[in-house]
């Protein structure tokens, strides 16, 4: 995978790829790929959710740092 997907895409290809698992109509070869498709997709997905709460966590932290400096 060397597009660079947003979230809503990546959670899209998961859901797909969990729709493709949960087929009777899938071979067992088929469905070992798509298990590790899906666990790429879900680590990928992890490393996104992980870094939007680092994200989030400084901002907060820089909010309430500048609303100390405004109270003192």
């Amino acid at each position: 995978m060397n597009e660079k997907l947003n979230f809503e895409e990546l959670m899209k290809k998961l859901e797909e790829t969990v729709k493709a698992l949960e087929s009777k109509e899938i071979s067992l070869e088929d469905s070992i790929h798509k298990y590790k498709e899906g666990l790429e997709l879900s680590k990928q997905l992890y490393e996104m959710i992980k870094s939007a709460e680092k994200l989030i966590v400084e901002v907060k932290e820089w909010d309430l740092i500048n609303t100390f400096k405004k109270i003192f």
